[in-house]
């Protein structure tokens, strides 16, 4: 996601040790996790509802071609 090689994440955590603390890091892991989860469920819903949007209007116009060539048929009746 964010391209962080194996060193870089290495140095992020002995910084954020520093800086936290031993005590403190568990904790703000954990919040990142869920953290990260939420915003992995949120944009799965989101690509859901784009999705969904996406067909509604697909069978919209779908719909609009059926009802003109309905329209279509029923005038070469008429004209018969």
């Amino acid at each position: 996601m964010f391209n962080i090689g194996f060193s870089e994440a290495v140095i992020i955590f002995l910084v954020a040790l520093i800086v936290l603390g031993p005590e403190k890091l568990p904790e703000v892991g954990k919040f990142l996790a869920k953290l990260s989860l939420e915003l992995k469920k949120g944009v799965e819903e989101i690509k859901k509802e784009l999705e969904l949007e996406e067909i509604e209007e697909d069978l919209k116009e779908a719909k609009k071609e059926i009802e003109n060539l309905a329209t279509e048929v029923h005038s070469l009746k008429e004209k018969k």
